[in-house]
């Protein structure tokens, strides 16, 4: 099959930059399935980065709430602790009374309440007027739906749109119709329980006389298609739907609890943002990447927020491991950077990806994402028994070694590597893909092919992982093939990587077999794979521990000191939880524990500046004393392997390890204020475990309901 080649009219960029809108207020998220909604405190939708998607498409692009030509005074606004309800209270500037003078401000009170269920919006706005007179209550919202690509909103231009056909209306709803060049029809369909006076195309204007200590409501629904006029039995009913099911979501797995209240509230907070990102696909749970920007299916995030979440539900790892397999590559296309054997890095619905303007639709730009794919199925298998399934994508295991060994080592020399294909792809292909991600010590940029350093803990991961399943598969002459590789690959590593005068890993060799000689957290993920010798991990982990690195609130991208160090930069000097994350698990494989306890502890503080959940990432300024971390400003929230960190950092405090036969905790730690942690429905084998840990003075006792499962060392 020919490569697909983009539009003329498509204006390339590398989309690891950051060149999203910036949205001057707080922003709230609610998800369903493949439909999600960003609005700022007051509820409004303003046309900046925040909107209702579906499908990668803006269905609602301005959404707005006024009296009269004022907005009104916020008072405050929240999500609900399990993400379904988005509430936001405000009061009204002045207001005209009947037949008499105006009304003082903070008179009324607003209340907006909505959830999204069946790919619909759903919205309760209530009004109480709490002065002794009657007041002339001028409503007025606005709305529009541009229908656009999320990759134009996210910043990329196109010559040519397609057409938005007048608006329809019958009197209680307007419908706004596009066509996209694509010839798909998307539509976007706006109701209200009561009939405006006045209906135009962008605007509904209400007027109520409201009379002193009375309240009325207003329901309005957005959705796809026309519906059944909005009525407070159907707000109701629905959001005893929306419910149930995120209550199911969140149930998936064994359940944390813990002695510290702030602690626990993180813990659940975190669940419900991973049930909020997860939708059930045909190939079972998968969570997406990350709202506004990534609400949709990305490999590596979802293979590590399985990963992340293994020990407590499994379940996770499966669908994950199933669906990235359906979609494994069976071509060469260097427009999507695929190749037989190559795993997904992303997917997407809308009109550019349809039209091949963008390379998303089923993009493989992904160097790490294969060979974490068999890690992964490894972690899964050893963790669950479960070897009918692996036997089931047996097949796509075989074909990613395939890519590995015949396509992802593009030079021959041993290790895996990358270029991109087509200048519409990202220009660098491991989790930092951002464009000024590799470079050298003197800020010259890397030139390709690149082999990243933790591509190759992937790859010697991969190479055990395949060696232990043949090995179950009565394969001994594979498996001993694949034990050589991962041994071949080890010894590549530390031979060309290994920068003896810094005791720290470069994080990249380029196309001229020149290495980056540069402190990033890249070699962090060298330790989760296991693959460095004891004596380098603890020089590795001092310096991660060390104030380079560790700024009080998690680990940087990048150490100080650096060339092209920014804390306020993508990749390069940011702290990203999944990456503090993973660098404390590898600490804790090489038995470094009060490191890790430190940083699980820098995380938490995190999470109490916002609101209980970690964002995507933030900026790496060192902790000063009463000030708190500093947001980056586009950053996703919630991001799934953001909110899985808290699960794998418990973990590593605890050096906890499951097995399909028993539970081993070696030195475990609680984290700082914790006295006791109970997990309950814990699934080893076909039994479920209830563990209790408690620490009594300098000593940690774990206690578990199945004694014979119980390993502590």
């Amino acid at each position: 099959m020919d490569d697909l080649q983009p539009a003329p009219e498509a204006k390339t960029a590398s989309l690891g930059e950051t060149s999203e809108p910036r949205v001057p207020h707080q922003l709230y998220a609610l998800k369903d399935s493949d439909i999600f909604l960003v609005a700022d405190s007051l509820g409004d939708i303003l046309g900046l980065g925040d909107g209702l998607f579906h499908n990668d498409t803006r269905i609602l692009s301005r959404f707005t709430l006024s009296l009269g030509t004022e907005r009104p005074s916020l008072l405050s606004a929240a999500l609900g602790q399990d993400n379904v309800y988005f509430t936001s209270h405000s009061t009204n500037q002045h207001l005209p009374v009947s037949g008499g003078p105006v009304a003082p401000p903070g008179v009324l009170h607003i209340s907006r309440k909505r959830y999204l269920w069946g790919q619909r919006l759903f919205e309760r706005i209530s009004m109480v007027n709490y002065s002794r007179d009657e007041v002339i209550l001028p409503l007025v919202i606005e709305f529009d739906a541009d229908f656009r690509d999320m990759f134009e909103v996210r910043g990329l231009k196109r010559a040519k749109r397609g057409y938005k056909h007048p608006a329809e209306f019958d009197g209680r709803s307007v419908s706004v119709r596009y066509t996209g060049l694509d010839g798909i029809d998307r539509t976007s369909v706006i109701s209200f329980s009561d009939p405006p006076f006045r209906l135009s195309e962008h605007r509904a204007e209400f007027m109520y006389p409201l009379a002193p200590e009375s309240h009325l409501e207003l329901y309005v629904e957005v959705g796809l298609e026309p519906g059944p006029t909005p009525t407070r039995e159907r707000f109701r009913k629905h959001a005893a739907l929306a419910r149930f099911s995120m209550r199911a979501r969140r149930r998936h797995g064994a359940r944390l609890r813990s002695s510290g209240r702030l602690f626990s509230d993180w813990m659940a907070k975190s669940r419900s943002d991973l049930a909020l990102l997860t939708t059930e696909l045909t190939t079972g749970p998968y969570p997406y990447a990350g709202i506004p920007w990534f609400s949709t299916t990305f490999g590596r995030d979802a293979i590590i927020t399985a990963w992340q979440v293994l020990w407590l539900d499994p379940s996770l790892a499966k669908g994950v491991l199933a669906y990235l397999a359906s979609r494994q590559a069976t071509e060469v296309s260097a427009f999507r950077d695929s190749a037989p054997g190559k795993i997904m890095h992303e997917a997407r619905l809308g009109e550019m990806a349809e039209l091949g303007e963008v390379p998303f639709g089923c993009y493989y730009g992904g160097v790490d994402t294969t060979p974490l794919f068999v890690a992964l199925a490894g972690a899964y298998a050893d963790r669950t028994g479960d070897f009918e399934f692996i036997d089931a994508i047996w097949p796509h295991l075989e074909a990613a070694m395939g890519w590995i060994e015949h396509y992802g080592d593009t030079d021959g020399d041993g290790l895996i590597d990358y270029a991109r294909g087509r200048d519409s792809g990202l220009a660098n292909q491991g989790w930092k893909d951002s464009q000024d991600s590799v470079f050298h010590s003197d800020g010259r940029f890397a030139t390709g092919p690149i082999a990243l350093v933790e591509v190759q803990g992937y790859a010697f991961a991969a190479y055990q992982a395949m060696a232990r399943l043949a090995a179950l598969r009565a394969e001994p002459q594979m498996s001993a093939v694949w034990s050589a590789r991962a041994e071949r690959i080890r010894t590549a590593v530390e031979a060309r990587f290994w920068m003896e005068d810094k005791g720290f890993y470069a994080i990249a060799i380029d196309g001229s077999g020149e290495p980056c000689k540069v402190l990033a957290s890249n070699p962090g993920h060298l330790l989760f794979a296991k693959l460095v010798s004891p004596e380098r991990a603890a020089r590795v982990g001092r310096h991660l521990l060390s104030r380079d690195f560790a700024p009080g609130w998690g680990v940087r991208t990048l150490a100080t000191g650096e060339a092209r160090f920014n804390p306020m930069s993508y990749h390069n000097g940011s702290v990203w939880p999944h990456d503090t994350a993973l660098c404390a698990m590898g600490l804790s494989h090489y038995g470094e524990r009060t490191g890790v306890v430190a940083l699980m502890a820098a995380l938490f503080e995190t999470a109490v500046n916002f609101e209980m959940r970690l964002p995507e990432l933030f900026c790496g300024f060192p902790r000063l004393a009463g000030e708190p971390p500093v947001a980056y400003p586009v950053a996703c929230l919630p991001q799934a392997w953001a909110a899985g960190s808290v699960f794998m950092m418990l973990q590593a405090c605890l050096g906890l390890e499951i097995t399909r036969k028993a539970i081993t905790v070696t030195d475990p730690r609680l984290p700082i204020g914790i006295d006791r942690l109970w997990i309950d429905g814990l699934q080893v084998g076909e039994d479920l475990v209830d563990l209790a840990i408690e620490r009594h003075g300098n000593r940690i006792l774990v206690e578990a309901s199945d004694r014979r499962r119980l390993i502590v060392r």
